[in-house]
């Protein structure tokens, strides 16, 4: 009898020594088994998706084969307790360890977004409203609440963002994207304040900011800026009227068209340099580090007047008899192609 019992014990050890031994060794064959994926593809993890969440997921796209052996794995690795959202590119021919170690990396698909300089804020608003591997609580914000949400002491939005190229994954919100424009643009601000030669123009450098977003407007041709950096400062220094169209342009919103008249030289508004003395109320654009730099490291000199060619390039006159003459040649005789503002 006890011998019997000691063969039944015997028997049963070994079926569970050989099942546990299939069992392991179909495990390992999983872990290494790549899944069943024809080509390279892209995977969302979203936020506050757990291994639960994940699993889901995986199912619906028929890539594991054995939930139970990918739980254990997950366990086992210690990887299912790291996860980290967002988008990942999942190679063809990755195992499930792999898969998993992807998706514990936080090496997620990088995407660009570029604030252009010389755009306006509502130009930015809607580029970043239109981009739809961003989220929208911007959209639901006007400008005094997205102030207030980014808790910045301003009365308007108007050139308080970088122009830069922003990475971002998947999944961030337009505000996040703001947030850090705003943060690189306060930065670099102060550290042009700190190191700028021109002591005398700008009370704080939120007016710097300001003359920034004229400049920007003004020329498209870099090596300019501080020249007409240098014209803009020597009219403050003289109370002389700043004259400079872009700010007629913003002032007038809506109601440009294309062209400004002397009328509208002449009609007042917060913004129309023609008939207010000094800098408008606000920025007028977003600036780039180029177009802060110039406006606070103006180029010397003596010129008081600048008339565009028509080909983005200006003329400098220190004259109003010179500033004229350059007038009918470039503006009274335009070209064909003459354009008012640099592209």
């Amino acid at each position: 009898m006890k011998r019997k019992l000691l063969v039944f014990v015997l028997v049963v050890v070994a079926i569970t020594v050989a099942a546990a031994g299939w069992l392991w060794s179909d495990y390992q064959r999983f872990t290494r088994q790549p899944l069943p994926l024809e080509q390279d593809e892209v995977f969302m993890l979203a936020r506050g998706t757990g291994f639960a969440g994940l699993q889901q997921q995986l199912a619906v796209r028929g890539w594991v084969s054995n939930k139970h052996y990918f739980r254990l794995l997950a366990r086992q690795t210690g990887l299912g307790r790291k996860l980290k959202a967002g988008e990942y590119k999942i190679p063809q021919g990755v195992t499930p360890q792999g898969l998993l170690e992807i998706l514990a990396s936080g090496r997620s698909i990088q995407h660009r977004v570029t604030l252009i300089e010389g755009s306006r804020f509502s130009e930015l608003r809607a580029q970043l409203l239109a981009d739809t591997r961003l989220t929208h609580p911007l959209a639901a914000l006007d400008n005094k609440a997205l102030l207030a949400q980014l808790e910045l002491d301003y009365s308007h939005p108007e050139g308080l963002f970088m122009a830069e190229t922003y990475q971002f994954q998947r999944g961030d919100s337009d505000l996040s994207i703001l947030k850090r424009a705003h943060h690189l643009l306060d930065k670099k601000l102060t550290e042009a304040w700190q190191q700028r030669t021109d002591k005398k123009s700008y009370a704080e450098p939120y007016h710097a900011l300001i003359m920034a977003s004229i400049i920007e407007k003004e020329t498209g041709q870099p090596h300019e800026r501080p020249q007409i950096a240098g014209v803009f400062a020597r009219r403050l220094a003289k109370g002389m009227r700043l004259q400079t169209d872009p700010t007629v342009i913003y002032g007038m919103g809506d109601a440009y068209k294309g062209n400004i008249t002397r009328a509208d030289l002449r009609r007042p508004t917060p913004y129309n340099t023609y008939t207010i003395r000094g800098l408008p109320p606000t920025p007028i654009a977003t600036v780039g580090l180029e177009a802060i730099q110039a406006a606070l490291n103006p180029a010397a000199g003596k010129s008081l007047y600048f008339v565009a060619r028509g080909d983005g390039s200006h003329v400098f006159s220190t004259t109003l008899k010179q500033h004229n003459r350059a007038v009918r040649e470039y503006q009274l005789k335009r070209r064909k192609d003459y354009r008012t503002t640099p592209e």
